[in-house]
């Protein structure tokens, strides 16, 4: 189980305007549950993820 994924998601969204969206990628199976806590702590919504070729893909839309 790697936060990298979450830790550079933290950052890119401090950077983001409210509404935005941004589309992170990830190759660890743990990124699922990862994302869906981080978005539940703090309010960020996960729109989607998606797994393909063992590469998970997630968009998050800043609150």
């Amino acid at each position: 189980n790697c936060p990298l994924p979450i830790l550079r998601t933290k950052k890119a969204l401090t950077g983001m305007q409210s509404g935005q969206v941004l589309k992170v990628l990830a190759t660890d199976p743990g990124a699922v549950k990862d994302f869906q806590s981080f978005s539940r702590q703090t309010g960020h919504e996960l729109l989607s993820h998606a797994e393909a070729n063992k590469e998970f893909t997630f968009f998050m839309r800043k609150k």
